[in-house]
């Protein structure tokens, strides 16, 4: 078994002028790309990990220190796929009243929503990404180092933000400020936050 770069699921240029496709073209064809290649490349020299899915490879490298190479390049892949999921065209979608529902349980309201989690990207030193977690009967915001998720620790991730400089650096520089404010006003796909939590899966269904 070996694993595939998923396909964006909208448009390359259904973002801009948001994300370009310039943007996409180096994030999702190039960076992303090669954490696949890399998944595959220890994968397929260890009988262990054969038939194993995503999660479970994640899970097994995250167990041995030794194996950071491949916990890189997996994590790696499963968050950048979260993430294209996490993404839609503006005006796209919308939260449902059961969604409001738990951001208002949760955070105040949604402009205490938008601001926690921005200030989450910002706070993120150095490469990093935040997530929106399910959280018991509530939601939460956690931000985690370089290629670090919450699914190493049980967690089921709703949506995320890459705030890796890589992600927002070709249409942004390095204005994160801007890029987490647009991510969350503009571009985060509410129905992939109603669907995981409506059926709760570590899995994204990747090949």
């Amino acid at each position: 078994m070996s694993f595939s770069l998923p396909a964006l699921p909208f448009p390359a240029d259904s973002l801009m002028p948001i994300l370009s496709v310039e943007s996409f073209s180096y994030h999702h064809g190039k960076h992303h790309g090669s954490v696949v290649t890399g998944t595959n490349d220890i994968v397929v020299k260890d009988a262990k990990l054969h038939g194993k899915s995503l999660e479970d490879v994640i899970r097994f490298a995250a167990a041995d220190p030794g194996q950071s190479k491949l916990l890189f390049n997996a994590s790696q892949h499963w968050n950048h796929s979260l993430f294209w999921l996490s993404l839609s065209p503006p005006g796209s979608t919308k939260p449902s009243e059961a969604v409001k529902r738990l951001i208002n349980q949760s955070f105040g309201d949604m402009a205490g929503f938008k601001k926690a989690f921005v200030e989450a990207c910002l706070a993120r030193i150095g490469s990093g990404w935040v997530w929106l977690v399910q959280d018991g009967d509530k939601l939460s915001i956690e931000s985690t180092i370089n290629y670090d998720l919450p699914l190493v620790r049980g967690k089921q991730a709703l949506a995320t933000c890459d705030v890796w400089e890589h992600t927002y650096y070709i249409d942004y520089r390095n204005d994160r400020k801007t890029f987490a404010s647009t991510f969350v006003d503009e571009l985060l796909n509410w129905n992939t936050i109603e669907k995981r939590l409506e059926s709760p899966s570590e899995s994204l269904d990747l090949g």
